[in-house]
């Protein structure tokens, strides 16, 4: 099948990494479905695509949404060519501060919402036996992070999923790629939920010196291209982390616990250490 004829489904596309990817995709010449909450800048960016579109705004949390919004994406374009689970929520606080909530919120964003349209689009990708499931996890899917312990352990499970869902969808030309970026030049930490689950408002150095979204996608449809069923793209040494974090554990562990205790908390405006 030509590229112009393929579907790529990206959940939040509405700005950043997602809207990046969006155009990208378009780019190529596929049919783009964008999803988010923000209706408004979905427009934005289907405009900036210029190629066919449908705009399926919904929570991804929202997991009987979930389900609505892949029946009327499946029946819209024929079936789905690329799924890209980008949505999602970063945190920044201590964890000894954070209220449950704060886990159970982004377990459901940035786990099971990704979980769970997924699921329901499974079998009908697999009665079809073609097509790209792309996992966004993040370098904290790899090497936990200070500040980010809820986060951490959502995007970890994300890793995990993946990799389990690419045996299985081995035998039906399906293939499923985990993507871990590093600091990309988006408003993730702006948005980012802090102890209490409200929004953080303001960024990091290392998000506002870190990769240009746009170039992110090229590198990760590249590396895709490729046949990397685990994309790894960041810059700054964030890079070795996970060649270390599969090489030498215990010295990376040391490196992170090393980093934190220099006051990385009070660098980040974080609790107090």
């Amino acid at each position: 099948m030509s590229e112009a004829a393929k579907t790529a489904w990206i959940t939040g596309a509405s700005s950043g990494i997602g809207a990046a990817l969006a155009r990208a995709y378009a780019a190529r010449g596929y049919r783009v479905i964008l999803s988010g909450r923000n209706e408004a800048a979905l427009a934005d960016v289907a405009a900036q695509c210029g190629t066919p579109h449908l705009i399926l705004p919904f929570d991804t949390s929202d997991f009987t949404a979930a389900q609505a919004a892949a029946d009327k994406a499946w029946d819209w374009s024929g079936g789905i060519d690329a799924l890209v689970n980008n949505a999602g929520i970063s945190q920044r606080s201590l964890a000894v501060d954070t209220d449950f909530s704060v886990y159970q919120k982004m377990i459901d964003i940035d786990l099971l919402g990704p979980i769970a349209l997924t699921q329901a689009l499974l079998k009908r990708m697999v009665a079809r036996k073609t097509g790209q499931i792309v996992m966004i996890s993040s370098l904290a899917g790899k090497v936990g992070s200070p500040l980010r312990s809820a986060y951490c352990a959502a995007k970890h499970g994300l890793i995990g999923y993946a990799d389990s869902l690419r045996i299985e969808l081995s035998p039906h030309g399906i293939a499923v790629i985990g993507v871990t970026p590093g600091s990309i030049r988006t408003d993730v930490s702006r948005n980012a939920i802090t102890a209490d689950g409200g929004r953080r408002g303001v960024s990091d150095d290392a998000i506002d010196t870190g990769i240009d979204p746009d170039e992110f996608a090229q590198r990760m449809l590249t590396a895709i291209d490729a046949g990397q069923r685990e994309v790894a793209i960041a810059e700054h040494g964030m890079e070795q982390w996970i060649a270390q974090e599969r090489r030498t554990p215990e010295a990376l562990f040391d490196k992170m616990i090393a980093a934190f205790n220099s006051g990385y908390a009070a660098k980040m405006g974080v609790g107090e250490q």
